[in-house]
This record gives structure tokens, sequence and C-alpha cells, in this order.
């Protein structure tokens, strides 16, 4: 005995037209999403700069000498630095790079996203 046989392959999977239509709308929100952040990277990239120079104003008069100094111009350069890249970069390729660094540097990434939740959470539950 023979199993019937459908030759529409979308009917044959249970649902088929609904899962379609469901990644259809979630790629739809991912792409606004996307846009959405991208819409905002110019705006965080002069905040990252407004940082940047603000710290460089003030480097000179940070308590701990010339070490403390040079740290603060040191971190004001870096900042400088992923200001351009979150300018330059799209959300794409932002996350392709956080992926590539991950793969490469799985330790470092543990302990970088440990960090960030631990000083997240802080931030938001603050009392």
């Amino acid at each position: 005995m023979q199993a019937p046989t459908s030759t529409d392959p979308v009917s044959s999977v249970s649902g088929g037209d609904g899962v379609s239509q469901a990644t259809s709308r979630a790629a739809e929100i991912g792409q606004k999403a996307a846009d959405a952040i991208d819409d905002k990277r110019d705006a965080l990239a002069r905040g990252i700069d407004s940082a940047a120079s603000s710290l460089r104003e003030k480097a000179e008069s940070l308590p701990g000498g010339e070490n403390v100094v040079r740290a603060a111009h040191t971190t004001a350069d870096a900042l400088e630095t992923a200001a351009g890249y979150v300018r330059d970069q799209d959300l794409k390729a932002m996350l392709s790079d956080i992926r590539q660094t991950a793969k490469r540097h799985p330790g470092a990434t543990l302990l970088t996203a440990g960090a960030l939740g631990f000083l997240l959470a802080r931030a938001l539950f603050r009392r």
C-alpha cells in the first residue's frame, strides 16, 4: 500500500502557509529594527565623540598624576576610534564582527558579557 502524495510541497507541511507568512513577517520586523538601529548610529557616534572630548578636557585636572592623564588620553583615543567604527559600519557588519571576535576570543567575550550584564543590572535595579 502506497502513502498518499501531494504535488504541493507547502500543503504537505502542516501549517506551511502560516509558517512562511510568520517567517516573512519576522524578517520584516527584523529589518525594520535593524533600520531603526542604523538610523541612530550617527547620534550614538556623536555621543561617543562628545564623551571623548569631555574626557580630554578634564584629563589634566584628574588626580593621580601623569599616568592617569595618559590613561585618560588613551581612553579618549579609543572612544574616538569606537565612534568612527559606529559611524562607518551598519548593524549587519557590526554583528558579523562581534561573531568573529567571539569565535576567536570566547573567554574574553564571556567576561565582557558578564561585566556588561552586571553593570546593566546595577543600573536598572539601583535603589
